[in-house]
């Protein structure tokens, strides 16, 4: 293998599917596409909704603990397992752990299914940018054919009763919804054709591989932080803003008392690097093999976070902001004021199932279709045509059931059992080999105290919380119909199936006692 002072050359002598494995050009770029592919809704608005439910500055103390204990040593875990396997998470995890091989299909599968329906909230945010051209704005008064002349009122409230002219837009412009999932209602041909132009824009990151990506991740990955600091220094100024602040950074201690805010924490900082999507351990496969990732587990764990804080301080200068407007305290206000905003590199969701793809059947694909372009086409036209429900007036309902089940219930199981798989059975001391052969180092003891002990058994934790404390979906007041939450355990199901079916695939194919396979 060659290298440049800025990395890789094209191509490694490791087979993706019988081909040559394309690397990164430069290692900054699998650095920022990591971050892009980290940084997201978690972020942006999970992360503010937990601590203003968690009583604001109390919840900074469990999540910073949780980062270190928890979301660092993980995300190293896999970061070394993809670049040391060379291969996406199904052949990853089946090398690594053949009795739990399924986690890794399990991931492509939950990834794919979260990629069909994430496109929609850039196709929203499309529908606002274009909006955003009119004046006045469309969502900024009551006087529009979509407002409710009773209910609607020009200011943010804080009234069950009523509803703000943002949200009427939201509901009855871009949406149209129905009243609920019974009525599939229209085609939405808006909001279709922009769905198809966010699939171009993804098409055209990823087309290359990690060639067209790592050029795009300059820009992807760098441009929200623009954003974010120019929406900070507006709200600042805002009366009552600093009131916010005030919130969100002087902690309740009170509040640590409770069990809740620090499964929160765990919970925020598992969902929000990504940990057992997939996306990082299938481009870690990509790296350089004496990549130093020690050095991206920090940058892309560390500026995860910062990001988080950061997006902190933007949410609750405006939640100031609205209480000196409503004249209520910051603790009364709705959380349903709450948007889901999203900066997020969502081709990283794609990149996965690409990556698996080629290592399984790459030759014959490539027969075929000739080019890999054409798989990324064909897999950006299958998801495209799967969220066309999402872009009806059901949509809403559809999206809400669909994450629901998958990034709430299905991404804990999966979790749970590929920490097990590594930790535990593939082993600490094995992970440890592995790292050092790769950057002439052994971890210290803190990450194989981490991957042994504490890691494992948090995440054991947050998936018994996560059982006990399951509520079935709901959007805003209404209740899905039982037939509805049955669809939608199948949606769950469709990604956990593969967990156990891989594991009787494994007792049953190879020989010798249940110990001796386990033990492979």
């Amino acid at each position: 293998m060659q290298e440049t002072n800025g990395g890789t050359l094209d191509t490694e002598l490791v087979k993706e599917g019988g081909l040559k494995r394309p690397t990164w050009n430069r290692q900054i770029e699998f650095t920022l596409a990591g971050i892009g592919a980290a940084v997201g809704l978690g972020n942006i608005w999970r992360f503010p909704y937990l601590c203003y439910r968690s009583g604001g500055g109390a919840f900074l103390v469990p999540y910073i603990i949780m980062l270190v204990v928890l979301g660092i040593p993980l995300l190293h875990m896999e970061l070394a397992v993809g670049q040391y396997q060379r291969l996406g998470p199904v052949h990853a995890m089946a090398n690594v752990c053949p009795l739990l091989k399924g986690v890794g299909t399990a991931t492509v599968v939950i990834s794919f299914i979260m990629c069909t329906y994430y496109n929609i909230i850039i196709t929203w945010a499309l529908y606002y940018l274009f909006s955003s051209f009119q004046s006045p704005l469309p969502w900024g008064n009551c006087n529009n054919t979509w407002n409710t002349p009773d209910n609607c009122t020009d200011l943010v409230t804080n009234s069950t009763s009523s509803s703000s002219s943002g949200q009427e837009f939201f509901n009855y412009r871009v949406l149209e919804r129905t009243s609920g999932v019974e009525e599939a209602g229209t085609l939405r041909w808006e909001l279709f054709c922009l769905l198809l132009v966010a699939w171009i824009l993804v098409y055209l990151c990823i087309f290359k591989g990690v060639k067209s990506t790592g050029k795009v991740v300059y820009f992807t990955a760098l441009f929200p932080y623009v954003i974010l600091l120019a929406l900070l220094i507006n709200n600042v100024q805002l009366p009552g803003a600093m009131t916010g602040i005030r919130f969100f950074i002087v902690p309740d201690w009170e509040q640590l008392k409770s069990v809740q805010v620090w499964v929160n924490a765990a919970t925020q900082i598992f969902n929000s690097i990504g940990i057992a999507f997939g996306s990082l351990m299938a481009m870690a496969s990509y790296n350089s093999f004496n990549n130093n990732i020690l050095k991206d587990t920090l940058a892309i764990s560390i500026t995860n976070s910062a990001t988080s804080i950061l997006a902190g301080f933007v949410i609750f200068s405006a939640f100031g902001y609205m209480s000196h407007t409503m004249n209520v305290p910051i603790s009364d206000i709705a959380v349903d004021v709450f948007s889901p905003v999203l900066f997020c590199t969502y081709f990283a969701m794609v990149e996965v199932m690409v990556t698996s793809l080629m290592d399984d059947f790459g030759k014959p694909l490539l027969k075929y279709l000739r080019r890999k372009e054409f798989i990324v086409l064909v897999v950006c036209c299958m998801a495209f045509l799967l969220g066309i429900p999402h872009v009806m007036q059901v949509g809403i309902y559809t999206f809400q059931l669909m994450d629901h089940y998958t990034a709430i219930v299905s991404i804990m199981f999966l979790a749970f059992f590929e920490v097990v798989g590594i930790c535990w059975i593939y082993g600490v001391r094995r992970l440890s080999q592995n790292v050092e052969e790769m950057t002439g180092k052994k971890p210290n003891i803190f990450f194989t105290v981490c991957w042994t002990v504490v890691s494992p058994l948090l995440v054991t934790v947050i998936l018994i919380f996560s059982i006990i404390q399951f509520k079935p979906a709901r959007y805003e007041g209404y209740v899905y119909p039982p037939w509805a939450q049955g669809v939608g355990w199948v949606i769950a199901m469709a990604s956990i199936i593969w967990i156990p079916l891989g594991a009787v695939h494994t007792l049953w194919s190879l020989e010798g006692s249940f110990l001796e396979v386990t033990s492979l």
